[in-house]
């Protein structure tokens, strides 16, 4: 059986994150990892079981046509963000695939947009659907965004969908 991504994840933060530039090298271990999340060159600056913290440098590249931060990279912050907390969180048997998102906005993005996640994920393995809450702020600390991620979590060895 394969080492799960989650345990992976850990393992890479733990040995990359104390180093000099381990952090920025993780991030960008990550992007190409998941190219699409890549694309954005966000920056993982905590996470550890159930948390993580990870931050969206303003660029010209993700901004919409009225200078502000695209309402689809502050989704995919969103997803990302879930997703190391909720991988960094869950049992070394188990895997997730996310199987929904939602997201409220309350105000435009600009600048440095900062995601935090903190979320207690159960022990268990069984089969079960969780939805996990993001928020998403700018450098002054306002939200700009919140999300809700539903994460299937689910034994390794079972198929996420059902015939």
């Amino acid at each position: 059986m394969d080492t799960p991504v989650g345990v992976k994840m850990r393992n890479m933060w733990q040995h990359l994150s104390p180093l000099p530039g381990g952090k920025l090298l993780f991030s960008l271990v990550v992007g190409i990892v998941i190219p699409y999340t890549g694309s954005m060159r966000a920056r993982v600056e905590q996470l550890q079981p159930g948390h993580a913290i990870v931050r969206l440098p303003d660029r010209r590249r993700i901004r919409n046509h009225l200078r502000s931060i695209h309402a689809i990279a502050l989704a995919n912050l969103a997803e990302f963000t879930t997703g190391l907390a909720t991988l960094s969180g869950m049992p070394d048997t188990a895997r997730a695939i996310l199987v929904g998102l939602e997201i409220e906005y309350s105000k435009k993005a600009r600048g440095d947009i900062i995601g935090e996640c903190i979320t207690s994920i159960p022990v268990t393995v069984e089969r079960q659907e969780y939805k996990i809450e993001v928020i998403l702020r700018d450098s002054v600390g306002d939200t700009v965004a919140t999300a809700w991620a539903r994460w299937l979590i689910a034994p390794q060895e079972t198929s996420f969908y059902k015939p």
